[in-house]
Protein backbone atom coordinates (compact mmCIF):
# COMPACT_ATOMS: atom_id res chain seq x y z
CA UNK A 1 0.00 0.00 0.00
CA UNK A 2 3.03 2.30 0.46
CA UNK A 3 6.18 2.59 -1.62
CA UNK A 4 9.48 1.11 -0.48
CA UNK A 5 10.74 4.66 0.00
CA UNK A 6 7.91 5.55 2.36
CA UNK A 7 8.31 2.30 4.27
CA UNK A 8 12.02 3.09 4.69
CA UNK A 9 11.11 6.51 6.06
CA UNK A 10 8.66 4.91 8.48
CA UNK A 11 11.34 2.44 9.54
CA UNK A 12 13.60 5.41 10.31
CA UNK A 13 10.84 6.85 12.50
CA UNK A 14 10.41 3.50 14.27
CA UNK A 15 14.16 3.34 14.94
CA UNK A 16 13.87 6.44 17.14
CA UNK A 17 11.99 4.43 19.79
CA UNK A 18 12.65 1.28 21.81
CA UNK A 19 11.65 -1.83 19.83
CA UNK A 20 8.72 -2.61 22.12
CA UNK A 21 7.33 0.92 21.59
CA UNK A 22 7.25 1.13 17.80
CA UNK A 23 3.69 2.46 17.94
CA UNK A 24 5.24 5.71 19.20
CA UNK A 25 6.14 6.38 15.56
CA UNK A 26 2.46 6.65 14.59
CA UNK A 27 2.44 10.42 14.03
CA UNK A 28 5.47 10.32 11.76
CA UNK A 29 4.19 7.23 9.97
CA UNK A 30 0.80 8.83 9.29
CA UNK A 31 2.53 11.99 8.01
CA UNK A 32 4.67 9.94 5.63
CA UNK A 33 1.67 7.93 4.42
CA UNK A 34 -0.38 11.08 3.85
CA UNK A 35 2.47 12.76 1.97
CA UNK A 36 2.64 9.82 -0.43
CA UNK A 37 -1.09 9.18 -0.86
CA UNK A 38 -2.53 12.69 -0.47
CA UNK A 39 -4.92 11.83 2.36
CA UNK A 40 -5.49 9.11 4.95
CA UNK A 41 -8.25 6.84 3.72
CA UNK A 42 -9.37 4.21 6.27
CA UNK A 43 -7.44 1.40 4.58
CA UNK A 44 -4.24 3.45 4.76
CA UNK A 45 -4.68 4.18 8.47
CA UNK A 46 -5.29 0.48 9.06
CA UNK A 47 -2.18 -0.40 7.04
CA UNK A 48 -0.05 1.98 9.13
CA UNK A 49 -1.52 0.55 12.34
CA UNK A 50 -0.74 -3.01 11.24
CA UNK A 51 2.78 -2.00 10.21
CA UNK A 52 3.32 -0.53 13.68
CA UNK A 53 1.65 -3.53 15.35
CA UNK A 54 -0.95 -1.43 17.11
CA UNK A 55 -4.76 -1.45 17.20
CA UNK A 56 -6.29 0.33 14.20
CA UNK A 57 -8.53 2.38 16.49
CA UNK A 58 -5.45 3.89 18.16
CA UNK A 59 -4.13 5.06 14.78
CA UNK A 60 -7.61 6.42 13.91
CA UNK A 61 -7.62 8.38 17.17
CA UNK A 62 -4.38 10.10 16.19
CA UNK A 63 -5.47 10.71 12.59
CA UNK A 64 -8.76 12.30 13.65
CA UNK A 65 -7.45 14.30 16.60
CA UNK A 66 -4.76 16.37 14.90
CA UNK A 67 -5.80 18.80 12.17
CA UNK A 68 -2.69 18.19 10.04
CA UNK A 69 -4.08 14.81 9.04
CA UNK A 70 -6.68 14.64 6.30
CA UNK A 71 -9.21 11.84 6.56
CA UNK A 72 -11.12 13.13 3.55
CA UNK A 73 -9.72 13.91 0.09
CA UNK A 74 -8.18 17.36 -0.28
CA UNK A 75 -6.99 19.42 -3.21
CA UNK A 76 -3.44 19.30 -4.51
CA UNK A 77 -2.79 22.47 -2.54
CA UNK A 78 -4.16 22.59 0.99
CA UNK A 79 -3.99 26.11 2.37
CA UNK A 80 -4.49 26.31 6.14
CA UNK A 81 -4.99 29.81 7.50
CA UNK A 82 -4.32 30.48 11.17
CA UNK A 83 -7.26 32.41 12.62
CA UNK A 84 -6.25 32.37 16.29
CA UNK A 85 -6.22 35.68 18.14
CA UNK A 86 -2.68 36.92 17.34
CA UNK A 87 -3.17 36.24 13.63
CA UNK A 88 -6.72 37.62 13.73
CA UNK A 89 -5.45 40.84 15.32
CA UNK A 90 -2.92 41.14 12.48
CA UNK A 91 -5.50 40.67 9.70
CA UNK A 92 -6.01 36.91 9.34
CA UNK A 93 -9.77 37.28 8.96
CA UNK A 94 -9.28 39.65 6.03
CA UNK A 95 -6.69 37.27 4.54
CA UNK A 96 -9.15 34.39 4.89
CA UNK A 97 -11.90 36.42 3.20
CA UNK A 98 -9.54 37.28 0.36
CA UNK A 99 -8.75 33.59 -0.14
CA UNK A 100 -12.43 32.61 0.00
CA UNK A 101 -13.30 35.21 -2.63
CA UNK A 102 -10.35 34.38 -4.89
CA UNK A 103 -10.91 30.60 -4.73
CA UNK A 104 -14.71 30.71 -4.57
CA UNK A 105 -14.80 28.30 -1.60
CA UNK A 106 -15.13 28.43 2.17
CA UNK A 107 -13.24 26.73 4.93
CA UNK A 108 -13.40 22.94 4.63
CA UNK A 109 -14.13 23.09 0.90
CA UNK A 110 -12.21 22.17 -2.25
CA UNK A 111 -12.33 23.94 -5.60
CA UNK A 112 -14.22 22.09 -8.34
CA UNK A 113 -11.01 21.42 -10.24
CA UNK A 114 -9.49 19.73 -7.17
CA UNK A 115 -6.65 22.21 -7.09
CA UNK A 116 -7.20 23.95 -3.73
CA UNK A 117 -8.62 23.09 -0.32
CA UNK A 118 -9.04 25.85 2.24
CA UNK A 119 -8.79 25.04 5.95
CA UNK A 120 -8.95 27.04 9.14
CA UNK A 121 -6.12 26.24 11.52
CA UNK A 122 -5.15 26.68 15.11
CA UNK A 123 -2.00 28.44 16.27
CA UNK A 124 1.06 27.28 14.33
CA UNK A 125 3.59 29.12 16.47
CA UNK A 126 4.39 31.98 14.12
CA UNK A 127 2.52 34.69 16.02
CA UNK A 128 5.31 37.22 15.57
CA UNK A 129 5.01 36.91 11.80
CA UNK A 130 1.21 36.99 11.61
CA UNK A 131 -0.92 36.61 9.63
CA UNK A 132 0.23 33.30 8.22
CA UNK A 133 -0.83 30.17 6.39
CA UNK A 134 0.55 26.70 5.88
CA UNK A 135 0.78 25.09 2.43
CA UNK A 136 0.33 21.30 2.36
CA UNK A 137 1.38 21.04 6.03
CA UNK A 138 5.00 21.72 5.10
CA UNK A 139 5.62 25.30 3.94
CA UNK A 140 4.78 28.28 6.10
CA UNK A 141 3.99 31.67 4.55
CA UNK A 142 4.09 34.62 6.92
CA UNK A 143 3.28 38.32 7.05
CA UNK A 144 0.60 37.74 4.46
CA UNK A 145 -1.04 40.45 2.42
CA UNK A 146 -3.62 40.00 -0.34
CA UNK A 147 -0.82 40.64 -2.86
CA UNK A 148 1.44 37.97 -1.30
CA UNK A 149 -1.46 35.51 -1.37
CA UNK A 150 -2.15 36.23 -5.02
CA UNK A 151 1.53 35.60 -5.79
CA UNK A 152 1.47 32.36 -3.83
CA UNK A 153 -1.66 31.06 -5.55
CA UNK A 154 -0.48 32.08 -9.01
CA UNK A 155 2.78 30.20 -8.44
CA UNK A 156 1.10 26.90 -7.58
CA UNK A 157 0.42 24.40 -10.37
Amino acid sequence: MLSKESLALIDAEIAKYPAEQKQSAVMGALRIAQTEQGWLKPELIEFVAAYLEMPAIAAYEVATFYNMYDTQPVGRHKITVCTNLPCALMGANEIAEHLKQKLGIGFGETTEDGRFTLKEGECMGACGDAPMCLHNNHKMHTRLTPEKLDELLDGLE
